[in-house]
């Protein structure tokens, strides 16, 4: 917020007191007119009435609401606007059935901040991304079901603050685990590069199990495809399952990411979204054709028990017209924001160069963003600058916390709490490489991560950071993550200059429990990035720790070893210093002899007297409980 509030915070309360006294309550219009140098307060409240005036005795309801007043009433005009306008949410949840939108028309001005403020504290006003399903019935078995409205589908489920599994074969052993798996088989000798077809054992599966194969809600295979790797995951619809020959194969409604063989093992899979396979306490299922949906709820009985479905894949989206018109200085001070949706259908990135039908510079970089259907998070921001999210609790999301696409500068994440995330917790993407540098200067501080990639657990990052340069990343905390705790891609095919992830700092870090579904990878990851001699210093990575990373014996993992720090595809141009890494089954750090090394866990003269542990990881101003690791 501006200096200019906190000088005239007292004024304009005052104000709004004699306002409301001169006109009995008559409207915030009144106290909106009287000028410049006053700072307007307007009011929201989960008990409040759209058609009321906005103040703290006759709050609104919705966000929208007071977004709207600002707009109309041109309290963020430049020229008029000259200190921050605060919007103050009261303690409570804000339903959100369709996503809330924030335009360049709801921007600060003069270097003041439009604010949408939590009240009562950090995270007690909750914008809610779901809606409770009520009425439910005994079924069979200890399940029960519920009649939903599945005009608008959903593909996760949410019981008392906690994600439902989607019914599935075989069943996993634990929540924190998506083990155990099948593995998939050569179907033919010919058909080792096939993508879209699954070769299966006999007995995997009961072969009688419905699949509701060329139906509009088939079930669904979640796999690491490409054989012995354990990168990328992929969820895809079932096209049909052939049980009348001796083929054994399962065909799939979209391609994969890679092939489902290699010469060391196949890929390891399960099924999902059949009701055949709703036998354990825990897991759910959708019949979108009957608009019903079961559940099996651990205790036997659904007294008492919560079940949310999300209404909405992105919760907030703050957008500007574009690069050049952007959505800039807005603050979202202490917001909660609770569930978001998923996919049906999920696969990161194209297959092949050149596969998003557009010419670019890099074609080979359509293999490494999202395709367009992907690019949302429960906090979405696209064309925006100064953007802050600060004392945030972003939790139980379908896919990303918060993600930063394209054309964004000098957004600031800090003092907030993320847990509970279908894909990554904050995931920034600039633009193509060598197409300009739309995405810079953006600060993550002090932020507590953890369970990252639950549904999407082969790319899944506490932050992620793509084709984007001058970021500061301190202070921060990644917890049970199924693949990164950070990581910095680019491609390797780029060249200096054109990959903008120059000049990012990484410092006060701890990372734990990372790698629990993957091999091939390190806690703290990069891909491709400054790969050109001489390779000067471009990043820089201080006081990090590292806990042990392995994945989950039950999982198996047919691929290489995991790592502490893992420059993969060059990584060069970084400066790595006290840096200390747990056990790992491959390297405490592996990369080529391009970057500088002071003081690693991992040589002869390691001295842990340098590590500044008491600075490591969130800090004392953190504003949530925090588990002591």
């Amino acid at each position: 917020m501006s200096r200019q509030w906190i000088r005239d915070g007292a004024v304009a309360v005052a104000a709004l007191s004699l306002v409301a006294g001169l006109t009995g309550g008559a409207g915030l219009d009144s106290f909106a007119a009287l000028g410049a140098g006053r700072c307007p307060q307007l009011y929201v409240s989960p008990s409040g009435d759209d058609d009321g005036r906005g103040t703290a005795k006759d709050p609104w309801r919705t966000v929208e609401r007071a977004r709207d007043h600002v707009r109309e009433a041109g309290l963020n005009r430049p020229g008029r606007m000259r200190c921050d306008i605060t919007i103050n949410l009261a303690a409570g949840d804000y339903p959100v059935t369709e996503t809330i939108e924030l335009t360049e028309e709801d921007s600060g001005a003069g270097g003041n901040q439009v604010v949408y403020r939590s009240t009562d504290g950090p995270g007690a006003a909750d914008l809610v991304g779901a809606e409770e399903v009520t009425g439910w019935e005994p079924f069979r078995d200890g399940i029960y079901r519920a009649k939903v409205d599945t005009d608008a589908p959903f593909y996760t489920l949410f019981v008392d603050g906690e994600r439902a599994t989607t019914a599935r074969h075989p069943n996993r052993t634990s929540a924190d685990t998506h083990a155990p798996y099948l593995v998939s088989r050569l179907i033919e000798p010919e058909k080792e590069g096939v993508r879209d077809q699954i070769g299966y054992h006999p007995g995997d599966w009961d072969e009688s199990a419905d699949l509701r194969s060329s139906t509009s809600w088939p079930a669904q295979v979640t796999i690491w495809s490409g054989g012995s790797w354990s990168w990328f995951t992929d969820t895809v619809p079932i096209k049909n399952a052939d049980t009348a020959d001796s083929d054994n194969k399962i065909i799939l409604d979209h391609w994969t990411r890679y092939a489902m063989m290699n010469s060391r093992s196949g890929s390891r899979y399960f099924l999902q979204n059949s009701l055949s396979f709703l036998d354990q306490a825990g897991e759910y299922y959708l019949d979108h054709e009957a608009g019903e949906v079961y559940y099996k709820p651990r205790d036997g009985a659904m007294d008492g028990v919560r079940v949310m479905r999300p209404t909405v894949a992105k919760v907030l989206d703050v957008k500007g017209a574009s690069p050049e018109d952007r959505a800039h200085d807005i603050t979202f001070d202490g917001i909660g924001v609770q569930y978001s949706d998923y996919l049906g259908w999920y696969r990161a990135g194209w297959i092949s160069a050149g596969d998003s039908g557009v010419e670019h510079k890099y074609p080979e970089y359509d293999r490494q963003i999202e395709m367009p259907r992907n690019r949302f998070g429960a906090v979405t921001l696209e064309n925006t600058s100064d953007v802050t999210l600060t004392g945030m609790h972003v939790r139980d999301t379908g896919f990303t916390g918060v993600y930063a696409l394209f054309a964004n500068d000098h957004l600031t994440v800090e003092n907030s709490l993320f847990e509970n995330l279908g894909a990554d917790g904050v995931k920034v993407e600039g633009g193509w490489p060598g197409e300009g540098d739309l995405s810079h200067h953006h600060t993550f501080r002090n932020l507590y991560i953890h369970h990252v990639g639950e549904l999407v657990p082969g790319d899944a990052a506490g932050i992620e950071l793509m084709s984007t340069g001058d970021n500061t990343v301190e202070h921060v905390q990644v917890e049970h993550s199924a693949r990164y705790g950070i990581s910095l891609e680019s491609r390797p095919e780029v060249v200096d200059g054109d990959q903008y992830t120059d000049n990012n700092t990484f410092r006060y870090i701890r990372i734990e429990q990372a790698g629990l579904d993957s091999g091939d990878m390190g806690a703290f990851y990069t891909y491709g990035v400054d790969n050109q001699e001489p390779h000067p210093v471009q990043n820089t990575v201080d006081q990090l720790v590292i806990g042990d990373v392995i994945p989950d014996p039950a999982g198996a993992m047919p691929d290489s070893g995991t790592r502490g720090v893992h420059m993969d595809a060059g990584g060069c141009a970084f400066s790595f210093s006290n840096i200390e890494v747990g056990e790992t089954t491959d390297q405490s750090y592996q990369s080529y002899r391009c970057n500088e090394v002071s003081n690693g866990s991992w040589e002869d003269d390691f001295d842990a007297s340098l590590m500044e542990y008491d600075k490591i990881g969130v800090t004392d101003a953190f504003p949530y409980p925090v588990p002591e690791s």
